[in-house]
């Protein structure tokens, strides 16, 4: 999944420094990379079952729905 970030980019002042400018350009790509090397992978963390909390309050004779490869 991507993640698109977007600003209102704000002329500064001095906007005709190079000083600005490169200030600018060093942000953009700070943002840049932060966003895209995120190391959170949301789909590695989603729960695909019953954990052994569940399993301690219901018990081991619980039903539990089966999908039809696991019978």
């Amino acid at each position: 999944m991507a993640l698109v970030e977007t600003h209102s980019l704000a002329v500064p002042a001095d906007a005709g420094s190079s000083s600005a400018l490169v200030s600018e350009i060093k942000g953009f790509w700070k943002r840049f990379f932060a966003t895209a090397f995120n190391p959170y992978r949301p789909e590695l963390h989603y729960m695909r079952g019953p954990g052994p909390a569940w399993r301690a309050k219901h018990g081991m004779d619980a039903p539990v729905r089966l999908k039809p490869r696991d019978l």
